[in-house]
């Protein structure tokens, strides 16, 4: 017989098995605070202490290290603190709610939160991870959102009885090892596709669809032969229009014209309704500024992590783009769609990437775009490689999509799997 269910006043959670008590993190766990030694001082770094900051975390799963370890004379002059194994650790900031288990002694910096307890912590881990949301929903603050130690204290727990949460944890190890197996194998598919389609565009762009035509040497660093009627030209010659987009960031609102940022520029298409908002006001200053991009147009991401995205203008709906955008127009003797091919390429990437200049904010700049080589030949022979590309490339792009939504599905599965288990709707051992 099923055991009666109660609530635990605790909304995301719900109703849970009677037999569990309801209590808060700081009844439970003791809560630590990062910290992180001077950065200029050369004695506080480079030593053998681990330490590591919400950049370091993924975002389910173990850590064991970072990028950086400090000294011991680092780890004396702040205030973080030498974590256990099984420690839990909660990004509370940049991003709010990243959650991982510590599987070697390590500390942190002040952009993370952790709950060391003498036990074992792996159920308590998945709850957790079943509270993301909620635990994001608690951060607080103008300059940036941070969750307090209070707040997180206060976070409601539900606790089973020490077996059930072994129980618990042990199947939810088995379980989520197989979706992350199965996950795994889908990003090995899909990184895979994604070398061909590159390798598939960059062979076309620089040596043609017919392999039998004469080639010459291209004399440009990036490629070795192209074929003897084609031309390699700079952007700036190769483009009829070259610039980037609005170098002050207006005030956003609600309603009103999209305002595309490097986030918005994910292929062809723009994600209008995600995009931020600026008024009419706004709109007619950048747009006479020349920050409007126009169908057809190819988007090149400049700044920032994702620097060298490209993007293409598929409507005609008006928008402007920030400047960490840059916009190139193909001439009337260019089909668009052979320049948005041409800066997928290897050939054109890897001159992006060679140009690009900033270790924080990378970033590349239009002086450099426009000297970038490109490679064209007539507009009809384009239209014929588009035309493959489209079929080619299209059909690639199906199959990673139909992998990608694989991936959707199991993630979901997973977090349903979590919730229900770490709550009380599903017992372990009605599974045996």
């Amino acid at each position: 017989m099923a055991e009666q269910m109660k609530s635990s006043g605790i909304d995301w959670i719900g109703d849970i098995p009677t037999s569990w008590k309801c209590s808060k993190v700081k009844f439970y766990f003791s809560l630590v605070n990062g910290s992180t030694p001077e950065s200029s001082d050369y004695d506080c770094w480079d030593g053998d202490i681990k330490w590591i900051t919400p950049a370091d975390m993924s975002d389910t799963g173990t850590i064991s290290q970072g990028e950086r370890f400090i000294t011991k004379y680092g780890y004396n002059s702040c205030g973080t603190t030498l974590l256990p194994v099984g420690s839990i650790v909660i990004s509370s900031r940049a991003p709010i709610g990243k959650i991982n288990i510590t599987t070697a002694e390590l500390c942190t910096n002040q952009g993370c939160k952790s709950l060391i307890r003498n036990a074992d912590n792996r159920y308590f881990y998945y709850l957790f991870l079943a509270g993301q949301n909620e635990l994001s929903l608690l951060g607080r603050g103008t300059t940036f959102l941070e969750l307090s130690t209070y707040d997180l204290n206060e976070f409601g727990i539900v606790i089973p009885a020490e077996d059930e949460q072994k129980a618990i944890a042990d199947f939810l190890d088995k379980e989520c090892a197989q979706i992350d197996s199965i996950n795994a194998d889908l990003e090995k598919q899909i990184a895979l596709l994604q070398k061909y389609k590159k390798s598939l565009i960059t062979e076309t762009v620089t040596k043609g669809l017919d392999k039998s035509v004469p080639m010459k040497d291209s004399r440009v660093e990036w490629t070795s032969k192209i074929p003897c009627h084609w031309e390699v030209k700079r952007f700036k010659y190769l483009c009829e229009y070259i610039t980037d987009g609005s170098h002050f960031s207006p005030e956003t609102t609600d309603e009103g014209y999209p305002y595309i940022t490097a986030a918005d520029v994910k292929g062809v298409g723009l994600d209008y309704d995600a995009a931020k908002k600026i008024s009419q006001q706004d709109f007619i200053s950048l747009q006479k500024a020349g920050c409007q991009p126009r169908k057809g147009d190819v988007l090149l991401v400049k700044d920032g992590a994702t620097t060298g995205r490209i993007g293409m203008v598929t409507s005609e709906k008006p928008c402007v783009v920030l400047s960490s955008v840059a916009i190139l127009r193909a001439p009337d003797n260019m089909d668009a769609r052979y320049l948005r091919y041409l800066m997928e390429s290897d050939f054109v990437q890897a001159q992006i990437q060679a140009s690009m200049a900033g270790s924080a904010m990378p970033r590349t700049v239009l002086s450099k775009i426009i000297n970038y080589w490109g490679i064209t030949c007539s507009k009809e022979e384009q239209k014929e490689i588009c035309d493959f590309f489209d079929r080619k490339c299209g059909y690639i792009e199906t199959v990673i999509e139909t992998k990608q939504v694989q991936q959707s599905t199991i993630q979901q599965h997973k977090k349903s799997l979590i919730y229900e288990y770490v709550t009380g709707k599903k017992r372990v051992k009605e599974v045996r």
